[in-house]
């Protein structure tokens, strides 16, 4: 039975707490068949209808003040077919339960992101991706999907069955439908070699295009107001299996990266002239490293410190221009940055509004500590961004707006044309979604 919260006054926050909502009444449907109903009551009552994950878009892609639909009964895998290669999952399911029951059945997803606290139709609708120089986006990998429309009606899709909707529903931003159920490409579990090592930016930037050729997964930090940078190459290994000792991992990866990382953030925070010192220790804190496990604990990391994002896609040829123009901005304002930027790349994909539809890319990603005024920093970011034709992450923030994106996605018309066709009288929609789909 679907637990309906009618008239509940509570509001909705997403992670960062930049997002909030007022939503008339929250459903957590057990079945698609509920789901359903929910969606035509919405429409029988004139309200609008939002699906949200766990709320990991710094974007407002989720927020509704009319029907806000929890997903966290429709979880679980639906059923694995390994000749095929494929695992149906429901929608609600957070990719840190798929990863570890796919391994438990000696599975693995290729390539994913590196937060796996999202919801599965949460972070493939927004474009979530990891690092891959041959493996792509989350959603890149999907072989089916399940997809609830505006009229209450589920439709199937995949490339022999609604190839139009497909080619776009894969990320849909929420705006095509609920997406209820996602058919993944996976494989046998696999190992990979993790080979940490700091790396000055000059050397980065030099040698960028041997780094990213010679590894299947490449991405590194770079720390504002210092040289250095943190690379991480992952490929694939044949053993043995070799993980991050307890003790070095719980350094690592929680007093490091977390903990001391939170601490020196709220220094920051309230001594801003201290970060530029903060950054230089920050950035040579962490040490060389290398170790060898399944996938997702070698692709995804705990993310403690909360933070506001912005992240752009740029061609991958435009890479190391853009992030040359990104540091001699920083160097030359007034401007404090205390989280490192975040670069990775994907191969190009068919999907219309994947950030790397059609072109190979690169991913700039630039953060700022929860609390911390972010605006002018982002401005001046984006501007570098969007000078390269930069395809903003449809759940980070961003100032985009729909003329900018017919200009900079050669299938805008074709996603905006099937939402007319599947929601006309815009059941799905929101503000964000009018900003960047039009009206």
């Amino acid at each position: 039975m679907s637990t309906t919260v009618s008239g509940k006054s509570g509001t909705w926050r997403n992670w960062a707490g930049n997002v909030t909502a007022r939503p008339v009444r929250e459903v957590a449907p057990a079945s698609v068949e509920e789901l359903s109903a929910a969606v035509r009551k919405a429409a029988d009552d004139g309200l609008k209808v939002k699906a949200v994950g766990t709320g990991h878009s710094f974007t407002a892609a989720a927020a509704t003040d009319g029907v806000l639909i929890r997903p966290q009964l429709l979880t679980g895998i639906r059923r694995i077919d390994r000749e095929a290669g494929t695992v149906t999952v429901e929608a609600g399911t957070p990719l840190k339960r798929l990863n570890v029951a796919l391994a438990r059945e000696g599975l693995s997803l290729t390539n994913m992101g590196d937060i796996m606290e999202q919801t599965v139709s949460g972070a493939t609708s927004t474009g979530t991706h990891g690092t891959g120089r041959d493996s792509a986006s989350i959603a890149a990998q999907i072989k089916g999907l399940e997809l609830v429309t505006a009229d209450g009606s589920v439709l199937s899709c995949s490339e022999a069955e609604n190839p139009e909707v497909f080619a776009a529903a894969r990320i849909g931003i929420g705006a095509l439908g609920i997406v209820t159920a996602i058919t993944f490409s996976v494989e046998p579990i696999f190992l990979l070699t993790a080979r940490e090592e700091p790396m000055t930016f000059d050397k980065v930037t030099a040698d960028f295009d041997a780094l990213f050729t010679e590894n299947e997964h490449f991405e590194f930090y770079w720390f504002p107001h210092t040289g250095n940078c943190n690379t991480k190459r992952n490929n694939r290994s044949a053993g043995p299996e070799k993980p991050v000792g307890q003790l070095s991992g719980w350094i690592e990866d929680e007093f490091l990266s977390n903990g001391v990382f939170h601490a020196a953030n709220l220094l920051g925070r309230a001594a801003p002239a201290t970060i530029p010192t903060i950054a230089k220790i920050s950035s040579r804190a962490l040490s060389a490293r290398t170790y060898t496990d399944i996938p997702y604990r070698v692709f995804t990391s705990p993310r403690r410190v909360r933070f506001v994002e912005m992240e752009y896609a740029v061609p991958r040829a435009a890479l190391v221009e853009t992030l040359r123009e990104l540091k001699a901005m920083v160097d030359r304002s007034t401007l404090r940055v205390s989280f490192p930027v975040e670069v990775r790349t994907a191969p190009a994909d068919d999907i219309a509004l994947s950030t790397a539809s059609g072109r190979d890319s690169a991913y700039i990603a630039v953060h700022m500590f929860r609390g911390t005024p972010y605006q002018a920093y982002f401005t001046a970011a984006e501007r570098i961004f969007t000078a390269h034709e930069g395809r903003p992450h449809w759940g980070k923030v961003h100032t985009r707006d729909a003329e900018y994106f017919a200009k900079v996605y050669p299938r805008f018309g074709e996603f905006t044309a099937l939402r007319d066709r599947l929601d006309p009288d815009r059941r799905f929609a929101n503000d964000y979604l009018r900003r960047v789909l039009g009206s």
